[in-house]
């Protein structure tokens, strides 16, 4: 069988490709590294495009649950993406879109519209040339709307898996076309297992044989360890795997992922991956991400600390409860805590728990508390128990898009009288149905049109002057006193604040500090008398950076810290 492809036009841009692949086990560490490269190439003066590419089918990454994906991250255009698109934009402190997020259902499903359309030219369609074709298209189209100097492209899985082999073969296919344009990093895992009280590198030379053999031979090896890896390894390493021993860069565990770049950088990484591609280094710029490291070592090393309570509903899977469903959220407060010059200790509490042993028994000891995302009936009463108790206790409280509804729902019940306040997500029926779903949505859902159909993505709020909201956005100088003080945030949610109720909640006291510019949709909602309540529609946290947090993140954290002293 041959295969006719037609020749791509050149690149107008001169632009360097790096994939960066993973190996031993998942979660290696392979984002962490891809958002430490662009950071690193952009503190050169370098443009970078970074790109996720997922080996899934699904289109994007919105109908996956969170228990097996991970948070689902949304950029400005509103694409639901990896998690990794979230640590991408905070190192490099840059606005993403989806142009950098890939999966193999984007893939098949343009390829089959394309032959649907006759694209093709009556050519047979086929997986093992038209797909890595397909994915070099959008790595170029990636790196031409950024007119990005670099694309570093993240292979999603591991190395060894049936899925990711069409992302690899794009890379063989690259590197045969492009040659010198071409490079690969491979992060493989190291262990030390407890019995043996060794670092281990054969896992790690099993990994980079299974990318040899699919005609990859990685330029770089990133040693991801408990510890750096010693010289004894790196030459074990180097002779097993063909990759020179000061190629060998070593990754270990940190305190802090914001460290990564710098130690890359201590490892010259940069200037080998620019001597690699024959260019010239140019002068570093990492005076931001020192002040960064310096700082949560201040913090880290500080007696003073608070407790924050993080009230989810997705920790649970097995036997196992894990943070990175709400990976931003945790970043975010991170963020917050830093430029307050406190140590945030975070508690990963389930609502269900609170559902079963009561918001005080739970929560007593805890200084400020955080209800982030979420969908569905599972764990909303336990929510809503914790709002009260936050709301009477005077404790600080700031809600994330359901942690928004949930305030309302809890602030209507118990303030405003209406007992059975509830939103249609979870009772159709209720008589006060305080939070609802929009018209249009409802068509979608009858309809069975859920991927990619919610609110998503960047849009506009006027926030209400005089409030505590406004505070956090002047304090952070996102806004000005005077004229519109006009923000933009990111959203993911069907269900809106209902505004038959508005008036009659306004009444009993609750404060509207945010809308729509046509002010038909509720935004932020806060409460007067209170050290600091405040709950948003939408998701901040997407918008927080370690250098730059989130003003209601950084607002949530000052007032812990003021009302703990």
């Amino acid at each position: 069988m041959s295969y006719h492809i037609k020749p791509r036009k050149a690149k107008k841009l001169n632009t360097k490709f790096i994939f960066v692949s993973g190996g031993v086990i998942s979660s290696v560490g392979k984002g962490v590294t891809t958002a430490s490269l662009a950071a690193l190439l952009e503190s050169r003066g370098y443009v970078v495009a970074p790109v996720k590419m997922d080996a899934y089918l699904n289109v994007d990454a919105g109908t996956i649950r969170p228990q097996e994906h991970g948070e689902v991250f949304v950029t400005k255009d509103g694409m639901e993406t990896d998690q990794d698109l979230g640590n991408y934009e905070r190192f490099m402190n840059t606005d993403l879109s989806s142009s950098n997020y890939l999966t193999n259902g984007q893939l098949y499903q343009h390829i089959i519209q394309k032959e649907r359309n006759f694209e093709y030219d009556g050519e047979d369609v086929e997986v093992a040339m038209h797909v890595p074709e397909e994915i070099i298209r959008r790595l170029e189209k990636a790196a031409q709307e950024r007119k990005a100097d670099f694309v570093i492209a993240e292979i999603g899985g591991t190395v060894g898996e049936y899925q990711n082999i069409l992302f690899v073969e794009a890379n063989r296919i690259m590197k045969y076309r492009d040659g010198r344009d071409v490079l690969h990093v491979h992060v493989a895992y190291l262990p030390t297992p407890p019995s043996v009280g060794e670092m281990k590198s054969k896992p790690a030379q099993t990994s980079v044989k299974l990318l040899i053999s699919s005609g990859i031979q990685p330029d770089f090896l990133v040693a991801r360890a408990e510890k750096p890896v010693d010289d004894r390894r790196k030459e074990t390493l180097a002779w097993t795997c063909n990759i020179p021993a000061s190629h060998i860069i070593a990754a270990p565990n940190a305190d802090s992922i914001y460290r990564v770049p710098l130690n890359f950088d201590q490892q010259k990484f940069t200037d080998k991956i620019l001597e690699k591609f024959g260019m010239k280094s140019k002068k570093s710029d990492m005076k931001k991400w020192k002040d960064l490291a310096s700082k949560i070592t201040h913090v880290n090393n500080s007696k003073k600390s608070v407790e924050i309570a993080v009230v989810g509903k997705y920790y649970e899977t097995g036997a196992y409860k894990l943070a990175d469903v709400y990976i931003s959220v945790v970043e975010a407060i991170k963020h917050g805590s830093w430029a307050n010059n406190i140590k945030a200790n975070l508690h990963w509490i389930s609502s269900l728990d609170i559902e079963k042993h009561g918001a005080k028994k739970i929560l007593s000891e805890f200084d400020g508390i955080v209800v982030p995302g979420g969908f569905g009936s599972r764990g909303t009463e336990g929510m809503i128990q914790t709002i009260q108790y936050a709301r009477e206790n005077k404790i600080p409280y700031l809600g994330l898009c359901y942690g928004m509804q949930m305030a309302t729902i809890e602030f209507a019940r118990n303030v405003a009288k209406l007992k059975k306040a509830n939103t249609t997500e979870v009772d159709d029926d209720t008589p006060h149905p305080v939070i609802h779903i929009m018209p249009d949505q409802e068509k979608k859902l009858l309809n069975r049109e859920y991927g990619a159909t919610m609110r998503l993505g960047g849009w506009d709020c006027i926030i209400t002057r005089g409030t505590v909201t406004e505070k956090a956005y002047l304090d952070s100088g996102l806004i000005k006193k005077t004229g519109k003080a006009k923000i933009s945030e990111r959203h993911r949610h069907r269900f809106e604040f209902n505004n038959q109720f508005r008036q009659q909640l306004e009444e009993a006291g609750l404060v509207i500090s945010g809308t729509t510019p046509d002010g038909k949709l509720v935004e932020i909602i806060e409460l007067k008398d209170h050290p600091y309540f405040v709950a948003s529609q939408f998701h901040p946290e997407f918008q927080s950076r370690p250098m730059s947090p989130h003003p209601l993140f950084a607002g949530f954290v000052k007032a812990v810290v003021k009302l703990k002293k």
